[in-house]
């Protein structure tokens, strides 16, 4: 199947490098295996149960979303057992350590990645009672 999208050209360039250094053939095999990824992530998040015990790391404008930020995160506050928080000029970056049901970290998780101001968010499962 064929298909289009809109990347920044910085974002291409640095894809292409990546691709290329790996010794990949192509373009196209190198975005079937980064989707491959992005759904294998998704789905052990997904089929994640019980008890589990992950960090979420993500990137964020603070001005743009430092209140909202708070709130999530006093909602969260059962599942969150600790945070690390960084600045870069206008970007953080934050660590969250959870611990908590697997159904309250997807959300937390989802809840993240709703927000245009959030770059990018990566979850960890270290833990779990079942995959």
């Amino acid at each position: 199947m064929r298909t289009s999208l809109n990347v920044p050209e910085e974002m291409l360039a640095e894809f292409d490098r990546t691709w290329k250094a790996e010794g990949l053939d192509s373009r196209s095999r190198a975005l079937r295996e980064a989707i491959q990824e992005y759904v294998e992530s998704h789905h052990t998040l997904e089929l994640a149960r019980g008890t589990v015990a992950a960090t979420v790391v993500f990137d964020y404008v603070h001005d743009e979303i430092i209140d909202d930020l708070h709130e999530i995160q006093h909602e969260f506050q059962a599942a969150i057992d600790t945070t690390c928080h960084v600045h870069h000029g206008e970007w953080c970056l934050e660590a969250v350590f959870c611990h908590g049901a697997a159904e309250q970290i997807r959300s937390l998780v989802y809840r993240l990645k709703d927000f245009d101001a959030v770059g990018r968010v990566s979850v960890t499962l270290l833990r779990s009672e079942e995959y």
